[in-house]
């Protein structure tokens, strides 16, 4: 029923998103009194689910949710339909417009991704707000794992800057450390330098994602597990203040310390209300005491906001400039092979995978206002067969004055699908390859 579940919602969230994007090109080919032949959702090699002519257009779903496209008259595209092009141009053409017109109809489905993604975090800022974690007051620092240490981190780092630009919330600080090349942290009182290397990243990437770096909290106890250790020794507000002597103020130097004395007996110093006491206890071998801290820091630092419908459209754009922005420093940390970033890619195969296995509707949105952007960053991309393509070749044109002949468009739409294809082709490889891993795993 979960697998059920996060098809439904990838289905649902590409069926928005390729609908939307081809509408903007498909309604500014009419704008332009352009012939749009066909309107696909999906890809319909070899048969359609659904087709029905009205007028000119024939609408249609397709059976491959890879995509859509709308085929216009008089355009040289992936379909490679050259049989129009022997013929004399034809006013309702796409190749007999002015060059600007055409500039428009090719990227309109990229601007309507853009004011997709800015509806759809307006809608979210409006009926649910969005929670922040201010970095300012991490006062403490961080906590590493071993991957995130071989970054150059070390635990109670307080980074001040991913490349020397300040980074006011943790929702984005362990994605930006991943797509940064340096960072600066202050260590005991020292504010230090050091390069985010590939081989680093290689490690954080292969082992824990984003979850390598988590804000460091006190050693206080919130919540204790039955039948644990921290049943019979601590109580609900305890905060740990030492080990065998030796000082202890975050949870995680009680972590080190406890691995440290594994099935060895330790006198934990306490502090209970205004007392200080002390307990004697034996570690077992999996250190664990079996408590949960309250993380106030993480608390005190979390704020929470609604906006009006006003607010909510100033702030959206922004928040899509931010998301944009993630996705380009994403883009350049795979193409990079010495991160192997490339093998974390997901392609169909696993993107239901970014979805709850319950229907919650703020991930939804969040997810499809993410990957509208994502959609129109790889759009503008000037490789051939995509908008971004179509769109340097008229841009040349209106510069020059000069227009590739049909021959030439044909081959340098060719070299594009080749380059798609490969593209294509890395990515079903590499969610196969997965599926094999995590099967032979089980």
């Amino acid at each position: 029923m979960h697998l059920f579940i996060q098809i439904t919602q990838l289905l649902l969230c590409l069926s928005i998103l390729v609908g939307f994007h081809e509408a903007g090109h498909f309604f500014a080919a009419k704008f332009f009194k352009t012939r749009v032949e066909k309107f696909y959702l999906f890809f319909n090699p070899w048969f359609s689910l659904v087709k029905k002519k009205v007028g000119d257009t024939e609408y249609g779903i397709g059976w491959i949710p890879l995509g859509g496209y709308v085929k216009i008259a008089g355009m040289i595209d992936e379909s490679m339909d050259t049989e129009q092009m022997k013929k004399p141009p034809q006013s309702w053409e796409f190749r007999s417009k002015p060059g600007w017109q055409r500039l428009i109809i090719m990227l309109a489905g990229i601007i309507v991704n853009i004011f997709l993604a800015i509806i759809i975090y307006a809608g979210i800022l409006i009926t649910v707000g969005r929670q922040t974690i201010d970095t300012d007051k991490l006062k403490d620092g961080y906590v590493f794992s071993d991957a995130g240490k071989k970054l150059g981190f070390k635990d109670g780092d307080n980074i001040l800057k991913v490349d020397g630009e300040s980074v006011p919330t943790f929702n984005y600080l362990p994605v930006y450390i991943l797509f940064g090349d340096d960072v600066t942290v202050k260590r005991d009182g020292k504010v230090i330098h050091f390069n985010l290397l590939p081989e680093g990243k290689k490690h954080v990437l292969a082992n824990e994602g984003t979850s390598f770096i988590t804000p460091r909290v006190i050693a206080d106890v919130d919540s204790i597990m039955p039948n644990s250790l921290a049943a019979k020794y601590l109580k609900k507000g305890d905060i740990i203040t030492g080990l065998n002597g030796q000082p202890i103020k975050y949870l995680d130097e009680l972590k080190a310390d406890l691995k440290k004395h594994k099935k060895d007996s330790i006198t934990l110093g306490i502090l209970r209300g205004e007392k200080e006491i002390t307990e004697k206890l034996f570690v077992p071998d999996s250190a664990i005491l079996g408590f949960i801290p309250s993380s106030s820091i993480l608390e005190n630092a979390t704020t929470y906001k609604k906006y009006d419908f006003f607010d909510a459209f100033k702030r959206a754009p922004a928040l899509s400039w931010e998301m944009l922005i993630i996705q380009i420093k994403q883009f350049k940390l795979i193409i990079n092979p010495k991160t192997e970033a490339y093998k974390k890619v997901s392609g169909p195969l696993r993107l239901y995978q970014a979805f709850s296995p319950e229907w919650d509707w703020v991930k939804f949105w969040n997810f499809t206002a993410l990957f509208s952007v994502w959609l129109a960053f790889l759009n503008i991309l000037p490789i051939p067969g995509l908008d971004g393509g179509h769109a340097l070749f008229t841009i040349a044109e209106m510069i020059t004055g000069r227009k590739l002949s049909d021959k030439a468009m044909e081959k340098v739409q060719m070299v594009g699908i080749f380059i798609l294809l490969s593209l294509m082709i890395l990515v079903f490889g590499n969610d196969i390859w997965n599926i094999i891993q995590n099967i032979l795993k089980k």
